[in-house]
């Protein structure tokens, strides 16, 4: 990479993130529903068509920031130890994100993050929209764990697998979330999380039975 491109990337970078902010700072303070996209645009001193050229949409303005856990039970699932079943990888790498406090886990108690999982969760917008992110992961990670155990195509347990591991993620992270809004910190939900995680995966995977068997033996 040159100079000059590395500059052009660098103020991309710093408009995209003036833009997120800006959005971020409105949806807070007046209410997702109240703010335009043209508020935004104004707020973070762009155009709307530059501003759509970095968020196709106002949702993107927000649920941008779960871009980078797009297809990660995916990674996870193809990115495990050698022998190592997928279903332990997958538990493994949750309590991981516990421990070091992943908001994605729901286990963070900075305010900005309980303040941005609060608007998500309270704007009916933006929970739909995170259903199709949820649908996408399920999509990616089905297909990861019928690579993993070289089932047939037709085979329907790594759909139906992969949608429950992707539900419970998210009724622990919602689970966490409340904990800690209910006036808590982290820490002290910290071992809550721990023990409700290793049941929810415990639960998965008996629950499951011959659907996850294979699953299970890797």
């Amino acid at each position: 990479m040159n100079e000059q491109t590395g500059l052009r990337a660098r103020k991309k970078e710093r408009t995209h993130r003036a833009i997120s902010d800006a959005a971020i700072t409105l949806f807070l303070e007046l209410g997702y529903d109240r703010v335009s996209v043209a508020d935004v645009a104004a707020a973070a001193e762009v155009s709307k068509p530059t501003l759509f050229r970095y968020f196709p949409s106002k949702e993107d303005l927000v649920l941008h920031r779960f871009a980078d856990h797009q297809g990660e039970a995916a990674r996870v699932v193809r990115e495990r130890a050698p022998g190592e079943p997928p279903l332990t990888a997958l538990h493994r790498h949750f309590r991981t994100g516990l421990k070091e406090r992943d908001p994605v886990t729901g286990l963070n108690d900075h305010p900005e993050v309980l303040a941005f999982h609060g608007l998500v969760y309270s704007t009916p917008a933006l929970e739909a929209r995170l259903a199709r992110f949820g649908a996408q992961d399920q999509d990616a990670l089905a297909e990861a764990l019928r690579e993993a155990v070289a089932v047939e195509p037709y085979d329907l347990a790594p759909r139906l697998a992969a949608t429950q591991l992707v539900a419970v993620h998210q009724v622990l992270a919602r689970e966490n979330w409340r904990k800690i809004v209910a006036g808590r910190t982290a820490d002290e939900v910290h071992p809550e999380a721990v023990s409700d995680a290793d049941r929810a995966f415990g639960l998965l995977g008996e629950g499951l039975g011959s659907v996850l068997s294979a699953l299970r033996a890797g």
